[in-house]
C-alpha cells in the first residue's frame, strides 16, 4: 500500500492547496489531494530534488 503524506511546503493552512507525496520504488510519486484518485506524477530522486529546489528558489512563481 503506498502511504500518501502532506509535502511539506504544500499549500496553506486550510489545505484547499495540498500536494501529497509518496514513496515509491525509486521514485516520488505526486499527487493532488482534493483528487486522490485522479492523476498522479511519479518522478525520480534526482528530477525531484530539483523540482523542488527551483520550487524554493522562485523558479515556478505564478506571480
Amino acid at each position: 500500500m503506498i502511504e500518501w503524506r502532506k509535502a511539506s511546503r504544500s499549500g496553506t493552512s486550510d489545505n484547499t492547496s495540498c500536494v501529497e507525496v509518496a514513496n515509491l520504488a525509486g521514485n516520488i510519486g505526486v499527487r493532488d489531494s482534493k483528487d486522490p484518485q485522479g492523476p498522479k506524477l511519479a518522478v525520480t530522486r534526482a528530477n525531484w530534488r530539483t523540482l523542488a529546489r527551483r520550487i524554493k528558489d522562485g523558479d515556478h512563481d505564478l506571480a
